[in-house]
């Protein structure tokens, strides 16, 4: 009772005119509910709708928000309905409980599927209320602080949805500070030992960089009062996961990270932040290109302020953030801290920029029936968004990292992406597939009857630009499929004197539906994408011929099939007789995660779940099967690994040594050195997952050895 008691004063502080009435008869129906339940930690169960509450009341939500918090799990985890919740806290409150509550009642064939469809349900709700998203977020915070009670498999698979789904939502919303929590916390489970190496590294430096932002603080704060702008100082220390992100990324030192330590300088207008901006590079020396602002071109989740590094009276490099007072709270606390319901308020013109990309999620999520292909298309939507190109008439269009003209031209409109055939970037001509840069004046060219390639899909970044080119792919891969369909059909008919024309159509919509079609042309395209054996389909057709349906396959137009490389190793689901190799652009290796695809001519291309290819959505759905390992044969997988390393003496041998101490052979390495720095390529003998692991981990122990990233080709 303390606690829902100093939760009801945090609320009157900021919302003193609610009736905290609403939110106790919560607190009371949660409390009945859960009595009888504790968490893994041993604490009663109460106390964790009570913290989330508190995670909202941080948030100032308001008191329909905390009442939903605090009951978000009622109808999940005890006999309580959402028709009671209804009844006795109105529509507002059942609306955003039903939103968050997990859909755990229905079975689902594997965890993706059941990830995607409480992810769909979660857009889909965050449109409607955007207080689903942010009980929510704070459930998933909550949970994250207390992970380390749950076994260690569940920790890794609830932070590695954290880090792709959770943390990217948060920061698409602005909401900076939640996701800056998110993100680290997810990190300490995922790589314990980088975390561990990146917390000591900024804790042997932290009473330094105390000291010494303390002292800028003082000169900043001196400064702005020489030229009397109002302003309000603040330092920081970068959070670990964006720390590690940029080593990992660069491949740099520390020492190197020019943003490791910051200043704030919150003022009260724009004018003075330009002002502000002035007086720091005439104090200290600025870093070149390290000038961004974002005041101008604010980012896609809306953040504004100015960024500039600059280089401190020791040679020392710090970032320096200056922006006003709704500028840092906005950075902070995103939509929650102007959003759509507080005090009735329509939602602004600004903030309904913020749900642009939401309603972009919505209407392509219910064309996609694959859920692996919709968890990794919200992955890609859900990346920060940093480039900003110009069309020839100014207009700017925000594209992500690394985005191409087709990524452009596709922003513009679906037609003029698909007619694409050249690009000028600032009036010359350049590949397709070339990076954009920011300040980029992008002139599309375009060819009616021009389509595009498959190929486009291995270069695209966004998923608008994904999803058009593979939806134009399918459509005609689907009608290539069906025509060869027909064509093996009526030449295994022809073997037997058999007219197509005759069978029965009932029969044949009867043997589609046995297959899993819906239709005849869905029965033909699977034919045609060596899914189904034309001889097979043939043979259920006309019973009375006496087909033999288990005979030699039929060549298809490719040729035929190659013997795979592994097949022994790999069973497929429901087909005893089709050709297995392992991709050549992941080599998966026994224990990790695989999916099948249909090659024409080749059999079942295996796949690693993580692999490149498999990510950028290159492949049809209607072509994946489901594959596994299959027997206990002690096959040798080749695994390269790449290491980014100091260029010391005797790092190489004590890297040989690592390797060969958890008995692999070396089948190739290579070492290349520059700038105090090493590269070395190493290709292994792997014999499975866990013998992967344990030579990463052994690697990554050695001192001077940065980054061990194993190698796969889109």
């Amino acid at each position: 009772m303390a606690q829902f008691e100093e939760l009801g004063r945090k609320v009157s502080a900021y919302r003193p005119a609610d009736e905290l009435g609403l939110l106790r008869k919560a607190y009371e129906f949660s409390a009945r509910e859960h009595r009888a339940q504790t968490r893994l930690s041993g604490e009663p169960y109460l106390s964790h709708p009570l913290e989330v509450a508190n995670i909202l009341a941080d948030m100032k939500m308001d008191g329909v928000c905390l009442a939903a918090g605090m009951l978000h799990d009622v109808v999940e985890d005890t006999p309580a309905t959402i028709d009671e919740v209804r009844r006795e806290f109105g529509r507002e409150v059942a609306r955003i409980v039903e939103g968050a509550t997990k859909i755990s009642r229905i079975e689902f064939f594997n965890p993706e599927d059941k990830q995607a469809e409480n992810l769909r349900k979660m857009v889909l709700a965050m449109v409607d209320d955007i207080r689903v998203v942010l009980v929510k977020l704070a459930d998933r915070l909550h949970n994250m602080r207390t992970l380390e009670y749950l076994p260690a498999e569940k920790r890794v698979r609830i932070a590695r949805e954290t880090l792709e789904i959770y943390a990217p939502i948060a920061h698409r919303l602005g909401m900076g500070k939640m996701r800056g929590e998110l993100e680290d916390l997810a990190f300490r489970y995922l790589e314990p030992e980088a975390f561990e190496e990146v917390k000591q590294a900024v804790e042997s430096r932290r009473k330094v960089s105390e000291e010494f932002l303390a002292d800028v603080c003082k000169r900043v704060k001196k400064k702005m009062e020489e030229h009397a702008i109002p302003a309000r100082i603040e330092g920081r220390i970068k959070r670990l996961y964006s720390i590690w992100q940029k080593l990992k990324r660069q491949q740099i030192s520390i020492e190197q990270v020019y943003d490791l330590l910051a200043v704030r300088i919150i003022t009260d207008s724009v004018k003075n932040c330009y002002a502000a901006l002035g007086v720091v590079h005439n104090t200290w020396r600025p870093v070149p290109g390290r000038i961004k602002d974002f005041i101008a071109i604010p980012r896609p989740n809306l953040y504004q302020s100015l960024h500039t590094s600059v280089i401190g009276p020791q040679g020392q490099p710090f970032e320096v953030q200056i922006r006003t007072e709704e500028m840092h709270r906005l950075a902070e606390e995103g939509i929650a801290a102007h959003w759509k319901y507080k005090d009735g308020r329509a939602l602004s013109p600004r903030d309904e920029e913020r749900f642009a990309w939401l309603r972009h999620l919505v209407e392509w999520q219910r064309e996609m029936r694959d859920p692996g292909e919709f968890l990794s298309t919200l992955k890609i939507d859900l990346y920060p968004e940093e480039v900003y190109a110009f069309t020839p008439r100014g207009k700017v269009i925000v594209l992500p990292r690394d985005a191409t003209p087709i990524d452009f031209a596709y922003a513009i409109h679906t037609e003029v992406g698909h007619h694409c055939v050249g690009v000028k970037v600032n009036g010359r001509i350049v590949p397709l597939k070339s990076k954009l840069h920011n300040g980029d004046i992008v002139e599309i060219l375009t060819q009616p009857g021009h389509h595009p390639s498959r190929d486009w899909l291995a270069a695209v970044k966004t998923s608008r630009a994904r999803n058009k080119i593979k939806h134009w792919v399918n459509v005609a891969e689907r009608t290539q499929a069906v025509d060869i369909g027909k064509k093996l059909l009526e030449k295994e008919a022809r073997k037997y004197d058999l007219s197509l024309k005759s069978a029965p159509q009932d029969l044949a919509l009867r043997i589609a539906a046995d297959y899993g079609c819906r239709t005849l042309d869905d029965l033909e395209a699977g034919i045609g994408y060596g899914k189904i054996s034309a001889r097979q389909a043939l043979a259920k057709l006309f019973p009375a011929a006496q087909i033999d349906a288990y005979g030699p396959r039929p060549e298809t137009p490719a040729g035929r099939p190659e013997q795979g490389t592994s097949s022994a190793a790999i069973k497929v689901h429901g087909h005893d007789d089709l050709m297995v190799y392992l991709a050549k652009c992941c080599h998966p290796i026994r224990g990790e995660d695989i999916v099948g695809y249909i090659t024409r001519g080749k059999g079942i291309a295996v796949h690693s779940r993580s692999c490149p290819n498999v990510q950028n959505l290159l492949y049809d759905a209607e072509r994946r099967i489901d594959v596994q390992w299959a027997g206990t044969k002690q096959s040798l997988y080749p695994v390269k690994l790449t290491l980014a390393t100091a260029d010391r003496p005797g790092l190489l041998a004590e890297v040989t040594s690592a390797i060969s101490d958890v008995h692999s052979n070396i089948q190739n390495i290579e070492a290349r050195t520059g700038d105090d720095r090493a590269s070395i390529d190493v290709t292994l003998d792997i014999v499975d997952l866990q013998h992967l692991n344990q030579i990463v981990s052994s690697l990554r122990r050695i001192d001077g050895v940065y980054q061990v990233r194993r190698v796969m080709h889109p």
